[in-house]
């Protein structure tokens, strides 16, 4: 390259830098805006199965007495609401109002012969004064199969065209008399309603109407849809819908961690301008195996480290053969809430506490598009800055064309386009911080004269080096931040795309880098000398062993690994220790790993070999901020007590590569010349 275009590109690169910090203080409104809208929502819902309930009492000989007792329980513990499926007569039953009959049972009860070929259901109401209620429910959710009244034994009932399989399963309207008296007892409701029947905007009317009159704010779903899907093209029942709740003022809860979204939850969740609660769910065979303190460490972490706001509980009865008896985990739901280590003093320590839970206040930065545009703006310098490093003749032109596509992702406001933009940076950020170490060191080592001499001072310039690079490679952070407040990812109704590229380019460039530019030669020479490298079975194996690495490495990124039961209890000690547990490949591997290794290659280049590993901590640090549901301030806490637990583990690397460096200088020399 001319010396010219050398001096240019500098001048250039330097202004550049003056523009990312432009830029990082365009942010900061983004960024408070965001921790407003986090710290909105305070207080958490507790919300019980009330179907499980009633499920359970079937095992009991006083089903009534069972419920009565375990509501009582449940209430002096701390769980606030209950929620109430879709009625069903399988429901009725367990509830005691109704007793349901085939054919063959209706004719002995009225002593005779069952008619051949009859397989109709046949009911009667076990309370004469709740018959009024349920009558009216029953014979409108099966006007279609044909309602006509039966009697047995004194008492009324009905009987229905459909076979008993098919009845028991038909959903009605939530359970009216049930919801009251839960609300005699002080418990919120949350309705879960399903797709399961056509749309029908007149009956779902009355029911949010029902649910208005006793205190509904918040509804879940109920399987694989929300309410009118199945019908939003043919009738516009999502909108039909969404219109009812919000007249109502009742928003809905956003199951976490479901195999697939539930369908036209997005849509539904749009239309009522996102008046939407994350819930925290444990199924039932979860609950059963769990035991309190795990529960209360879980509900924690889903408070306070993912901005979950309702936590849902299930308690499903389950028999023991080998002690013979059956069990049912209400006192360990109990157990985990209330009490001196339980859930609910815990996350009191954190600030939340029990209640209705609410959506977020959502919290808009003044004249938002400004700071917006100085963050776009920022983010592509940033780029620029990396690609320059790599090959400094198209900084100009590369900055030319960030600058265009910047303006494009400022002007369509596309969502796709914010998360390029995103990815792009966070992968910018600490790549250029290390290959400007990796520049410094190569510079250094060419000058012998200017490393340091002593073993304090490599320490002291290590420790710089640790916390500058460091620095740098957080750069990406604000600026990923501002791109994507919405509250849709702290929904998580969107998430930031391409985590395994994040976790990989980095790494692969910053290798490249030291390759191309981490020695004495020019770039051609360096690679020249690479491809001219013979390949041995030495180099097949540590192929083979890096791929192998890199294959584990990824499959523990995102939430999709799969941890033992020992790292989960070292993650329980982390997390009781120090309130909020840092990235295991920070602490323990990348930044050990970075400190050990700048403190070596301010003496060896080889050490260049160690720094390109630790890249892995400093990505790490970037990705902690795209969990977007977890709140900043929390991440900003992990990211420094992982560099500090990381220093603090490398310091004593250092110690021990020390005592080998000496030892070494004193004998090992000595043995090589005698030999």
């Amino acid at each position: 390259m001319p010396q010219w275009l050398e001096r240019w590109n500098r001048s250039f690169a330097k202004w550049l830098w003056v523009v990312v910090l432009i830029g990082l203080v365009g942010t900061l409104p983004l960024i408070y805006a965001r921790m407003q809208t986090e710290a909105s929502a305070k207080k958490v819902e507790f919300v019980m199965d009330y179907r499980d309930l009633l499920q359970a009492s079937m095992t009991q000989p006083d089903p009534q007495s069972y419920v009565d007792k375990q509501l009582t329980l449940l209430k002096s513990a701390g769980v606030n609401a209950m929620s109430v499926y879709e009625s069903t007569l399988e429901e009725l039953v367990w509830a005691g109002e109704v007793s349901v009959f085939g054919a063959q049972q209706a004719a002995m009860l009225e002593g005779k012969l069952p008619q051949v070929g009859d397989n109709r259901t046949y009911l009667l109401f076990n309370k004469p004064e709740d018959e009024v209620v349920y009558r009216p429910m029953i014979e409108a959710a099966f006007a279609a199969e044909g309602v006509s009244g039966w009697s047995a034994q004194g008492r009324d009932g009905l009987l229905i065209g459909t076979s008993p399989d098919y009845a028991t399963m038909r959903a009605m309207q939530p359970n009216p008399l049930a919801i009251q008296k839960l609300r005699d007892l002080g418990f919120l409701i949350v309705p879960r309603l399903s797709d399961r029947l056509p749309y029908n905007d007149e009956e779902i009317g009355r029911w949010i109407d029902s649910f208005k009159a006793n205190g509904v704010t918040r509804i879940i779903f109920d399987g694989d849809a929300v309410t009118g899907y199945s019908n939003q093209a043919a009738q516009g029942s999502l909108n039909l819908f969404a219109e009812r709740l919000k007249q109502a003022g009742i928003g809905i809860g956003a199951i976490e961690n479901l195999k697939a979204p539930q369908k036209g939850f997005g849509t539904l969740s749009k239309l009522l301008d996102y008046d939407v609660v994350r819930v925290h769910s444990v199924s039932e065979a979860e609950m059963s195996a769990a035991n309190p303190s795990t529960l209360a460490d879980r509900f924690l972490l889903a408070v306070k480290d993912r901005n979950l706001r309702m936590i849902y509980l299930n308690a499903m009865a389950a028999k023991d053969v080998s002690k013979g008896q059956i069990n049912v985990p209400i006192d360990t739901i109990a157990k985990s809430l209330a009490g001196p280590d339980g859930a609910i003093k815990q996350i009191g320590e954190f600030g939340f506490v029990p209640g209705e839970a609410h959506a977020f206040d959502v919290h808009k930065a003044p004249v938002e598009k400004l700071w917006k545009a100085l963050a776009i703006l920022g983010a592509v310098a940033l780029i620029a800055l990396t690609i320059g490093l790599f090959i400094p003749a198209i900084l100009v032109p590369v900055t030319i064309i960030g600058l265009i596509g910047g303006a494009g992702v400022l002007a369509l406001s596309s969502s796709l386009l914010d998360q390029a933009l995103a990815l792009a940076t966070a992968i910018a950020a600490p790549t250029a911080a290390m290959a400007l170490l990796i520049r410094w060191l190569r510079t250094k080592h060419d000058r012998k004269d200017a490393l340091p001499r002593s073993a304090w001072a490599r320490l002291g310039g290590a420790i710089l080096l640790y916390v500058r690079t460091s620095v740098i490679s957080v750069f990406a952070v604000p600026f990923v931040i501002a791109l994507l407040n919405d509250i849709t990812y702290e929904l998580v109704l969107q998430q930031f795309r391409g985590v395994s590229l994040l976790h990989l380019a980095p790494i692969a460039l910053v290798a490249l880098y030291a390759v191309l530019y981490g020695y004495g030669s020019s770039v051609r020479a360096n690679v020249v000398n690479l491809l001219k490298q013979p390949i041995t079975v030495l180099w097949v194996a540590v192929i083979a062993v890096v791929g192998a690495m890199g294959m584990y490495y990824l499959s523990r990124t995102g939430n999709g690994g799969a941890a033992s039961g020992l790292e989960l209890q070292f993650r329980s000690f982390l997390e009781s220790t120090f309130g909020v547990r840092p990235r295991t490949k920070e602490f323990l591997l990348g930044h050990p790993i970075f400190l050990v290794g700048l403190f070596i290659a301010l003496r060896y280049r080889w050490g260049l070999v160690l720094i390109v590993a630790a890249t892995i901590g400093q990505l790490s640090m970037v990705d902690t901020f795209a969990h977007i549901h977890t709140p900043v301030y929390l991440s900003a806490m992990r990211d420094l007590l992982g560099l500090a637990l990381g220093g603090a583990i490398g310091l004593v690397g250092i110690a021990v590569w020390r005592i080998v460096e000496v030892l070494w200088q004193r004998y090992g020399s000595a043995a090589i010349r005698r030999a």
